[in-house]
């Protein structure tokens, strides 16, 4: 069972990285929706739900900073990037925190029992915890997903496999014409 979530869980970790691809620099962190989201703050977001979960709530070291547990940083600083922050940077930062995450889930048995302290005074187990971060992380991808459709158009699971109808533009076009006049016509 614990290959399994792991699995799923670099699934979803893979995605969230692969959906900058090709972008420019100015791509990779523009927001496209009325709350800011953009595909690198993302990234860095999840670099600090793999920090916050995996460390803490089992008492073990996650040998990097994480925004959520200082004092005085801006609202939302984990959910983009500073013009001086790479993206090569933020990209090391989100792969290294992963593989201590992965030494942790390595290192406990599904049934280990932790804490996250701001969920209360609840004992969580790992395998709650992993659950709970493949959710959010598929979350993320899927917000990402949106992101890069917005940004130029691609669409799909993977470089390697679209997970989609393999339609050209056109194509894609006139089904979202359809849609349109479709939800026209729906009664108020």
């Amino acid at each position: 069972m614990k290959s399994t979530l792991c699995r799923y869980l670099q699934t979803a970790r893979d995605v969230v990285v692969w959906k900058m691809d090709g972008l420019s620099e100015y791509d990779v962190r523009r927001p496209l929706v009325e709350s800011g989201t953009n595909l690198l703050g993302i990234v860095k977001h999840l670099t600090f739900v793999e920090l916050g979960y995996f460390g803490p709530a089992f008492g073990r070291p996650m040998g990097q900073k994480n925004l959520w547990f200082e004092e005085a940083v801006e609202d939302n600083a984990d959910l983009f990037a500073r013009a001086d922050e790479s993206r090569e940077e933020i990209i090391a930062n989100y792969r290294r925190a992963c593989e201590t995450s992965d030494a942790t889930i390595e290192a406990l048995e599904l049934d280990s029992t932790g804490s996250v302290p701001w969920w209360g005074d609840t004992p969580v187990t790992l395998h709650h915890i992993l659950v709970h971060v493949i959710a959010e992380t598929y979350r993320h991808a899927g917000h990402a997903d949106l992101v890069r459709e917005l940004i130029d158009g691609s669409i799909g699971y993977a470089s390697d496999d679209g997970n989609v109808p393999d339609h050209d533009r056109q194509w894609w076009q006139a089904h979202r014409d359809r849609l349109e006049s479709l939800a026209r016509q729906a009664p108020n």
